[in-house]
């Protein structure tokens, strides 16, 4: 398993989801799965994605820059992505950057443990 290819992989298929329809990221958490959106805190699958839909947009696109990756042990990976955000009806694309800690299921598969997300200004 080449970890910088499931990390692309992933992140591929968490952004398209994202952009087309956010609820459908919950499969991706678990109930001990933690997201910090902006500083806060949520914990738990239905928890991340009430605060994901309930973001003030409804459409948006996201432009992937760069994407690295670590093994973390026990099978486990960091994923760091930055790129930039574009709002529907925004001039303006925003810069973000995001790191998921993916852990491995018995299935063969990964779910995200940890997920931390932060516009960055200039």
């Amino acid at each position: 398993m080449d970890p910088d290819a499931v990390a692309k992989a992933f992140v591929e298929h968490y952004y398209t989801t994202f952009d087309a329809n956010r609820a459908a990221l919950a499969n991706l958490y678990q109930e001990g799965s933690m997201l910090t959106f902006e500083g806060q805190k949520i914990q738990g699958s239905q928890n991340i994605v009430a605060k994901l839909t309930s973001l003030p947009f409804q459409q948006c696109k996201h432009n992937i820059t760069t994407v690295d990756c670590q093994p973390s042990g026990a099978g486990a990976m960091l994923v760091f992505v930055s790129g930039t955000l574009q709002l529907a009806g925004e001039q303006h694309a925003l810069k973000f950057s995001q790191m998921f800690h993916l852990m491995p299921t018995p299935q063969g598969s990964f779910y995200v443990l940890n997920d931390i997300f932060r516009l960055n200004y200039a």
